[in-house]
């Protein structure tokens, strides 16, 4: 099947879970979970389903046991909706990439305060010597 195929199919899948958890899924463990990305392989019997979470790590485990409980739920929904030849078997991988970027995030901002730190500090030094020249 082609690129474009695919890539639809993976959009359909990926609104329509995220549809699904956000308003139907009644497990309090999924509550927050936010489906960043779906792949969906040429023959679209599988799609690797990857969700972000703000939490701690329990709330990640309780997250990732609630969604692997209700994926056959979530599969036979998908079903009646995408009306495709097969349905993909749900598979959920937990999304860190977010984490990076919110930790990478937050070293760009300390380096940046540190840096204008030093800024203001190389600034008055340069002032004192200035009073101290005159």
């Amino acid at each position: 099947m082609s690129k474009k195929f695919e890539r639809r199919i993976s959009e359909l899948v990926r609104t329509c879970l995220s549809t699904l958890i956000e308003t139907r899924l009644k497990d309090p463990r999924v509550a927050g979970v936010t489906v960043t990305d779906v792949e969906v392989t040429p023959d679209t019997r599988l799609a690797r389903v990857y969700y972000s979470l703000i939490g701690d790590d329990e709330a990640k485990r309780q997250a990732t046991l609630g969604l692997e409980s209700a994926a056959g739920w979530l599969r036979r929904e998908l079903g009646t909706f995408l009306r495709t030849r097969n349905t993909p078997e749900l598979i959920f991988i937990f999304d860190e990439s977010l984490e990076r970027g919110e930790r990478m995030s937050q070293l760009l901002d300390s380096l940046q305060d540190q840096s204008s730190g030093h800024a203001s500090a190389n600034s008055q030094l340069g002032a004192d010597s200035a009073d101290k020249q005159s």
